[in-house]
C-alpha cells in the first residue's frame, strides 16, 4: 500500500493492474452514474471492487440506472450535497467524461494522492490479458462519428468482426468485456474506437495499433481551459500508438501534435489530403481516393482505394473523413477492395448533411449535428448558395471567421436560439450585403417559423439550399440536436405538403 492522508492508501499494484488484477481488494468511487459510469460501475462489480457511485442527480431523475446499480450490489450516494466529498477510504475515482477536473470531488481525489480514471482507462485495464483486440482510434473537433463508423463498415467488409466503441453507441468497456459473456463468436477481434477530448483527458494507458486526429478547432474551451489544454488532451490519441499515426495535411496543427507525441519505435506517421497524395499518404487524384502509404515501393505506386461515387452523403469533409478511415484501415491490413466495398455499405448517421426534400427547386438540408463553428464550415463550402440556418448555444465560440470565409455563399440568413445574436453581429460585419432574419420564439413550433422565412429568401431556378448548420448546441430550443434536426424535417415536410410537392425523396 502507498499510504495516502485521510485514510485513502492506494496500493501500488493499481499503477500497473490489468484483469488479472485483484479487483476485489480494491475501494472505487465512480463519479457519475451517465451510460459511461454505470458501465464502468457494472465491470467493477463484476470483477469483484466495492463500489460507490456517486452523483448530483436524484435516483428518482437516473431512472432505471438507480435501481440497477442497487441490485448490483453499489453503495448509491445521490444528491448535490453527495457529489462534493470523496468516499472515505476510496482507493481509486473512474470519473464520467463530463465530469471537470474542477469538480470539486476529483479535486479531493487529487489532494489525496487517489488517482483518477476515465471509463477508457479502465477499458483499456481490463481488456483480455491474452491476444487482446487492437484498437483503432480517431479523435478530432469534428467528424468522429462519420469516421469510425465508415471504418468499422471497411474492416467489416474486409472480414474482420469489428465494432464502433467509445464515444458512439456501446460504452467501450462493454466491447472489452465481451468475452466474458459470449462463447467467443461475436468477440470483436478489432476496435474502431471513437474518444472525445473529455474521455481522453482521463486516459494515461492505451496504446492504440492506429490512431487519428481528424482537426482542432475551438470548442469545448470553458471545460478545458484553453484552446491549447483541449489541443493536448486530443493529441493524446497518438500516445503509444504501434503502426500509424493519421494526421490531416490541410489542418497543420494535428501534425504538430503528432511530431511532439510519443509512440513506439517505427510508427509511421500518414498524412490525408483532398489533394493529390504524396509518398506515405492517402488522398485524391481527380476523383478517386488513392493510397501512396501503404502499397509496395511506395515511392512509384499508388492503390486505388474508391471513388467520390462511393462517398455518400458526398461533401468535400466527408471524403476527408472516408480518407482518414481508410488509412485506419489500411494501417490494420484491409485491402483496397474492402475499402471501397465498406464505403458503399456505409450509412450516415441521421442530421450530417441528411437530404430531407426538394421544394420549388430548392433543396433542404439537415446539418443539426454541425454544433460548433468549425463543423457549420464544412458543411456549408459543400454548397455554392446558401440560405443557412443557424444559432443556438455558442459555447463561448467566435464566428467571425466563419462568416468571413463563407459570405460569398450565403444568399440568405435565419436566426434563432439564445445566441443568435452572436451571429448576427459577426454578419453585420462581415456579410452587410447578406439579408437576415431574426426568428425570437421560443415556441415549441419555432422551426416552422425558420423554414418559411429560409423559403421566402430562396431563390427558384439559381440551385439554392436551404441549410440547418446551426454552428451551436441546441439545448436551449431542443433537447439535442437530433430533435433540433428532427423538428427542421417535420417543419420541411409540411411545407412540401402545403405546396403540392411529391412526397420528399
Amino acid at each position: 500500500m502507498m499510504p495516502g492522508p485521510s485514510g485513502h492508501d492506494v496500493p501500488g499494484w493499481l499503477e500497473t493492474a490489468d484483469r488479472s488484477a485483484r479487483w476485489d481488494q480494491l475501494r472505487v468511487c465512480v463519479a457519475g452514474a451517465g451510460v459511461s459510469g454505470t458501465a464502468a460501475a457494472d465491470a467493477l462489480l463484476r470483477f469483484g471492487a466495492h463500489v460507490t457511485v456517486v452523483d448530483e442527480r436524484s435516483g428518482d431523475s437516473l431512472g432505471g440506472r438507480a435501481t440497477m446499480l442497487d441490485l448490483l450490489g453499489a453503495e448509491l450516494r445521490l444528491g448535490p450535497d453527495n457529489a462534493k466529498s470523496l468516499p472515505d477510504r476510496t482507493q481509486l475515482v473512474v470519473t464520467s467524461p463530463g465530469w471537470r477536473p474542477s469538480a470539486p470531488l476529483l479535486v479531493a481525489a487529487a489532494q489525496a494522492g487517489v488517482p483518477v480514471w476515465g471509463e477508457v482507462e479502465l477499458a483499456w485495464r481490463l481488456r483480455a490479458t491474452s491476444d487482446p483486440a487492437p484498437w483503432l482510434v480517431v479523435t478530432g473537433t469534428n467528424g468522429k462519428t462519420t469516421t469510425v463508423r465508415m471504418l468499422a463498415s471497411m474492416l467489416r467488409a474486409g472480414g474482420h468482426r469489428s465494432a464502433a466503441a467509445g464515444n458512439i453507441g456501446s460504452p467501450l468497456i462493454e466491447a472489452v468485456l465481451a468475452d466474458l459473456s459470449t462463447d467467443g463468436a461475436g468477440v470483436p477481434s478489432v476496435l474502431a474506437v471513437e474518444l472525445s477530448s473529455f474521455q481522453l483527458h482521463w486516459a494515461s494507458s492505451p496504446k492504440p495499433l492506429a490512431s487519428a486526429v481528424l482537426n482542432i478547432a475551438p470548442d469545448h474551451v470553458d471545460w478545458h481551459g484553453s484552446i491549447d489544454a483541449y489541443a493536448q488532451d486530443k493529441a493524446r490519441a497518438y500516445t503509444g500508438t504501434s503502426v500509424a499515426c493519421v494526421y490531416n495535411v490541410q489542418d497543420p496543427r494535428t501534425e504538430e501534435l503528432l511530431r511532439d507525441a510519443e509512440v513506439q519505435e517505427g510508427c509511421r506517421a500518414i498524412g490525408f489530403t483532398l489533394g493529390t497524395p504524396a509518398s506515405g499518404m492517402v488522398g485524391v487524384v481527380e476523383d478517386v481516393l488513392v493510397d501512396r502509404a501503404f502499397v509496395p515501393e511506395r515511392e512509384h505506386s499508388a492503390a486505388e482505394l474508391a471513388t467520390f461515387a462511393d462517398v455518400a452523403p458526398f461533401a468535400p469533409h466527408n471524403v476527408a473523413n472516408a480518407l482518414a478511415a481508410s488509412a485506419l484501415a489500411r494501417a490494420y491490413g484491409v485491402p483496397p477492395r474492402a475499402v471501397r466495398d465498406g464505403l458503399r455499405a456505409f450509412r450516415a448517421e441521421p442530421h450530417r448533411i441528411a437530404f430531407v426534400a426538394e421544394i420549388d427547386g430548392v433543396r433542404y438540408v439537415d446539418d443539426s449535428k454541425a454544433t460548433n463553428p468549425h463543423a457549420a464550415a464544412a458543411s456549408l463550402a459543400a454548397y455554392d448558395r446558401v440560405v443557412w440556418i443557424a444559432g443556438g448555444l455558442a459555447k463561448g465560440a467566435d464566428f467571425d471567421d466563419l462568416v468571413s470565409r463563407t459570405a460569398p455563399r450565403l444568399q440568405g440568413v435565419v436566426l434563432l436560439g439564445r445566441d443568435r445574436d452572436r451571429i448576427a453581429a459577426s454578419l453585420a460585419r462581415h456579410a452587410p450585403h447578406v439579408p437576415v432574419v431574426d426568428v425570437s420564439s421560443t415556441d415549441t413550433g419555432v422551426m416552422d417559423d425558420v423554414v418559411r422565412s429560409a423559403r421566402r429568401l430562396a431563390r427558384r431556378g439559381k440551385s439554392d439550399t436551404v441549410l440547418l448548420a446551426p454552428a451551436c448546441a441546441s439545448m436551449d430550443l431542443f433537447d439535442d440536436y437530433a430533435a433540433r434536426g428532427d423538428a427542421f424535417a417535420t417543419s420541411v415536410h409540411r411545407l412540401a405538403s402545403e405546396t403540392g410537392e411529391s412526397p420528399p425523396r
